[in-house]
């Protein structure tokens, strides 16, 4: 039961006396303005006729949310949607295109589950109705400023949450919030390659809409003879949290994290500003904005972005399965080792996934301005290394295109994304690989990761440090453990499409673990807060690093009222999320 109600509920029985009609809905109400978020049901929360006269102010944009489970319900479920919703349940592609419901199975919940409803098979789980659970009860569809204008005023004067979806590609959750009005900045798809010019910078850039994924970027950057740095999942919105929280992809390893690529970005502020923040301009939250964290300081129409000439890449691919345990994690050192050597080569990037079983499979290594002989060259001491121990890859590929994206369609193609894991990540610094003496304490956190049945383990390589990027410490919030870093460890856990609240849960708990078994043998590392679980112990340090002041500063100086909050946000400890889910004040 969360305080606020149980101060309505005293105040109540204070007040029947003199007013008998006092209801405890309205004492609550009394007590929690300001203090805490409404929800639908509570006396303060907007009429119909308010929400009729928002829909009109934004065009006919304003859509109710609705859980993607709901055919599942009520008394006349829809067996065949139902089951289709079923069929889709684990995808991530139904929930990118969804103004409300989110990638994140977690997040998620089992509030609406498809497989709950009348229609399941299971009569200890079967219920009528499903609630909307953490999906937000409305969205503006944002195609301009005037519109986020109108939702951040609205969730201001009305005291309910506000929260940004773009994607939904959001492992902490930050596009999801109980009872509150999402702005879907989902189909802001414009796109503009230019020449920029600046104190600090003249040259080409792409303007781009927060909602242009990782893909299309790419394609405009290659129309026009560039590429840029944007994520590896083609689905991802590039102009949105990615680049907020930092954004790593394919091309880091050259130009750096998205967020050392920004030069400007269109915003809506919490007081219903429309500003452009760049180096010259609202420099503070420009700052912030560049890898302090998405949906926090202020709501993201555009970024502008440098771009990068176009040229030949190679890449390259390989997978072994060795299921003695001794040969596996000699090969896993090996690797890691050898990571130290190719972090010393511009333009080398690779991205490993780590299976239950002794699968090891090097995704795809990207060398910008490359052949199939540089590559082949660069990774060739590590096949030497797989030979010696024995081990024969299943598969080994090496091949060239004369376009970045080519060369990413080429090896993307295939690689199939799903909702139903929980993930955690670690930043790995170069130091621990190359002493010896450390390295098997590494090597004993991913044994007791894949000993679980249900993992999976990544190795991202990338240099990103300031020698690399061309930029200093301070230009951005991206923490100096990103800079030390020789990869990033993402790991996470499989649940069933079935699981239930608690079950997921237990795959958090289970997954903050590993972050802490992480976190113990790298104690001068860090996470990527993208990737990252929303609950996690050391988040202010781990997630932010020596800039964590500083962002709370920005916070407070361009949302003190707290309209956008999400976890694990800069400054959220000052609110939380009760029991009932009512985000209320802490202090």
């Amino acid at each position: 039961m969360s305080k606020c109600k149980m101060i309505g509920r005293n105040l109540m029985v204070g007040l029947l006396v003199a007013t008998a009609t006092l209801s405890n809905a309205a004492a609550t109400t009394a007590v929690c303005q300001g203090k805490c978020r409404f929800l639908p049901g509570d006396a303060g929360w907007p009429s119909d006729g308010k929400w009729d006269a928002l829909n009109k102010t934004v065009g006919g944009r304003l859509i109710r949310g609705v859980p993607i489970g709901q055919p599942c319900y009520g008394s006349s479920p829809n067996a065949s949607a139902c089951s289709e919703v079923q069929r889709i349940w684990t995808d991530q592609d139904p929930f990118i295109t969804d103004p409300v419901n989110v990638v994140s199975f977690y997040h998620e919940s089992d509030s609406c589950s498809p497989f709950y409803g009348p229609l399941s098979a299971n009569a200890e789980t079967r219920h009528l109705n499903c609630s909307q659970g953490r999906v937000a009860s409305y969205a503006i569809n944002v195609g301009d400023a005037a519109a986020a204008i109108a939702g951040v005023k609205f969730a201001r004067e009305n005291n309910i949450r506000l929260l940004v979806k773009n994607t939904g590609h959001d492992i902490p959750g930050r596009s999801s919030g109980q009872g509150a009005l999402a702005l879907w900045t989902h189909n802001i798809k414009s796109s503009t390659i230019f020449n920029y010019k600046s104190k600090t910078y003249t040259g080409p850039a792409a303007r781009i809409g927060a909602g242009l994924q990782v893909l299309e970027l790419f394609d405009v950057a290659a129309a026009h003879g560039y590429r840029v740095t944007a994520g590896s999942c083609p689905t991802v919105g590039a102009g949105g949290g990615w680049v907020q929280g930092g954004g790593h992809g394919p091309l880091s390893a050259a130009y750096g994290l998205g967020a050392d690529t920004t030069l400007e970005f269109e915003v809506v502020t919490t007081d219903g500003k429309h500003l452009t923040a760049s180096r010259a301009r609202n420099k503070d939250l420009f700052w912030a904005l560049s890898g302090g964290g998405a949906g926090n300081y202020a709501v993201v129409l555009s970024v502008t972005l440098k771009v990068f000439p176009d040229g030949p890449v190679a890449g390259s691919r390989l997978t072994f399965t060795e299921p003695d345990p001794e040969k596996y994690f000699t090969a896993l050192e090996a690797w890691q080792k050898h990571l130290l050597y190719v972090n010393t080569v511009p333009g080398f990037q690779a991205s490993t996934t780590l299976l239950p079983g002794g699968v090891f499979s090097l995704n795809y290594a990207t060398l910008l301005d490359g052949t199939e002989s540089d590559i082949t060259t660069h990774l060739t001491p590590f096949y030497r290394e797989l030979d010696a121990l024995g081990i024969t890859p299943t598969v080994n590929e090496t091949k060239a295109h004369p376009t970045f994206v080519e060369h990413y369609r080429y090896f993307e193609a295939g690689t199939v994304y799903t909702r139903n894991v929980t993930v955690g990540n670690r930043l790995i610094p170069r130091s621990l690989i190359a002493d010896d003496a450390r390295l098997p304490s590494l090597t004993r956190v991913y044994k007791d990761i894949l000993a679980n049945p249900n993992s999976v383990a990544f190795v991202l390589a990338s240099n990103v440090s300031h020698a690399r990027v061309g930029n200093a410490p301070g230009d951005n919030p991206v923490m100096s453990a990103w800079r030390d870093s020789l990869f990033l460890s993402n790991f996470g856990v499989f649940s069933d499409g079935q699981a239930t609240a608690a079950e997921l849960e237990a795959a958090l708990a289970t997954v903050n673990g590993w972050q802490t078994k992480f976190r113990e043998v790298t104690p001068e590392g860090g996470s990527y807060m993208n990737e990252a679980t929303h609950n996690f112990e050391f988040w202010k340090t781990d997630y932010y690093g020596e800039w964590y002041d500083e962002l709370l500063k920005v916070k407070r100086k361009y949302d003190p009222g707290f309209v956008l909050w999400n976890q694990p946000g800069a400054g959220h400890d000052a609110w939380q999320i009760k029991e009932d889910g009512r985000l209320c004040k802490v202090r």
